[in-house]
């Protein structure tokens, strides 16, 4: 975690969780509630990644293997991971 950047939403947001990324020499882009009495800078365009990140994922689960994780082996596990990913590609 040391030297990386945390990205998360609202709900992580609070003081605490905010002070133990700094503590980890992490940095983090978390953008402020609206009623936040205190608000904090946030890098909106990289806070975007994110929601690529998930929409990726959301895709990803359609394949019910993955969602039901049928493979015992890692390794065939991540082969049809990198399978599902070129074909939402070629989509």
């Amino acid at each position: 975690m040391k030297g990386s950047n945390i990205l998360g939403d609202k709900a992580y947001g609070a003081k605490a969780i905010r002070e133990y990324i700094t503590k980890q020499n992490a940095s983090y882009t978390i953008p402020p509630k609206s009623n936040a009495k205190e608000p904090w800078e946030c890098d909106y365009w990289l806070y975007k990644e994110r929601h690529l990140v998930e929409c990726f994922f959301q895709k990803i689960k359609w394949f019910r293997r993955i969602a039901t994780r049928y493979d015992t082996l890692d390794s065939t596990f991540l082969a049809f991971v990198h399978l599902a990913s070129i074909m939402i590609l070629l989509k």
